[in-house]
């Protein structure tokens, strides 16, 4: 069976928590959906359409009634080199060979196993993941070229540099610092004034950072025309080629664990009864990057930020994250020709945000506060995700976990 009767539908009061759940978190997904698709190297219509559908069948699918997926921070920081070298005409094989490698994961039940990956390295991930993502905005942010290097911290080295070659775009910089001042003061100013409906900071950054621009008639560079046909069949021209399956493969692996840590988060703030399940969960993660592959979009994952909303704004079924699809859809339908006129600062502005969110200072220390073999693992977790790569960070921070585990116990 897909799903249980009571993971759609509890009774109507909650019924229309999950409606409201649902849209808050679509205004939430929508500029994040926009801003990942245009820094994977693809576009803000293929971000929009995974948003979407991956949305839609992962919850349809999957195994937790909380979980909101579509693309990441973290897919992005893996897409970015894949699109690179391979072109964006790779992605719709990739996809499908990602899909079918997080789905036999699940029927192989390796996801009882990857859910069991310290709790030390996914923080020490999460906080690699965070930094990486505001690194990667710094050329829609100081509206230069992206610098070269294979490393996400070489090319944000090299973007700066020539950005102090060039010269700094004021306007583009007075946009982004507008926006970040809109996205970490917006809630204040509504709680002083007592405003509602509430909308939240980053849809609110953006529309007001939007309207300043066309007002005052500025020159930064903007999104750009996104077709209300944003669902693109990319079925007929895939072409295999053995060079994708080290990619393939990784983008699964990236997709299962952030996908599992999500997911587990979730449980952990609801302090839910009903743990989600992850073989399901993969399953229903495998078919979504798929589905979204072929439609034009990209691989997906599980998002912590959105699920986290989506908790937050009282939704306990999976009807939330469907509705959250549906809304988006609606949205892109009636409202594609205003996206076109959003400031590219002000997308960079609420992912360098979103990052500084998912960074958490508390939390950082909270985690140095812990025993000296759980801060080297965190620390040095972070570290490599920041300096080489997700998947290489994940395998150095479990073997330095158990290799400092084994020393404890002979000491």
């Amino acid at each position: 069976m897909i799903f249980r009767r009571e993971e759609l539908w509890i009774n109507r009061e909650q019924f229309g928590r999950d409606i409201v759940a649902g849209i808050t978190v679509g205004i939430v997904a929508l500029p994040l959906a926009i801003g990942f698709g245009i820094t994977s190297g693809m576009s803000a219509q293929a971000g929009i359409s995974t948003a979407i559908i991956a949305g839609f069948i992962a919850a349809l699918f999957g195994g937790s009634r909380f979980q909101v997926s579509g693309p990441t921070g973290a897919m992005t920081v893996v897409l970015i080199p894949v699109i690179a070298k391979n072109g964006i005409e790779a992605i719709p094989v990739l996809g499908l060979m990602a899909g079918l490698i997080v789905i036999a994961m699940s029927v192989l039940g390796l996801g009882t196993i990857i859910n069991r990956i310290p709790w030390a390295v996914v923080e020490g991930f999460t906080l690699g993941i965070a930094v990486v993502i505001a690194l990667q905005q710094l050329p829609m942010a100081l509206g230069v070229v992206k610098g070269e290097g294979d490393r996400t911290l070489q090319v944000a080295i090299n973007t700066v540099k020539g950005a102090i070659e060039s010269g700094f775009q004021l306007q583009t910089l007075a946009i982004l610092v507008l926006t970040l001042l809109i996205k970490f003061n917006i809630v204040k100013i509504v709680e002083k004034l007592k405003l509602k409906p509430y909308v939240p900071a980053s849809f609110s950054a953006l529309a007001i950072t939007t309207l300043v621009v066309a007002l005052m008639h500025l020159d930064v560079a903007k999104i750009g025309d996104i077709p209300r046909n944003i669902f693109i069949w990319k079925g007929s021209s895939l072409t295999f080629s053995s060079s994708l399956i080290t990619p393939a493969i990784l983008i699964a692996l990236l997709a299962a664990i952030e996908s599992l840590l999500a997911a587990r988060v979730a449980d952990g703030m609801t302090h839910a009864k009903d743990k989600f399940h992850p073989n399901k969960e993969l399953f229903g993660q495998g078919l979504a990057t798929m589905a979204a592959s072929i439609f034009g979009g990209q691989p997906a994952t599980g998002a912590i930020a959105r699920t986290s909303v989506n908790i937050r704004s009282g939704g306990k079924t999976k009807m939330a994250a469907l509705i959250h699809s549906l809304f988006l859809l609606i949205v892109v339908l009636l409202l594609s020709p205003v996206f076109a006129l959003i400031p590219l600062p002000a997308i960079a502005g609420v992912l360098i945000g979103t990052s500084f969110r998912i960074l958490n200072p508390h939390n950082i220390r909270e985690q140095l506060k812990s025993t000296w073999q759980e801060v080297s693992t965190y620390v040095v977790t972070a570290v490599v995700t920041i300096t080489v790569d997700l998947i290489w960070a994940i395998f150095v921070g479990i073997a330095l976990h158990f290799l400092l585990a084994q020393t404890k116990k002979r000491s």
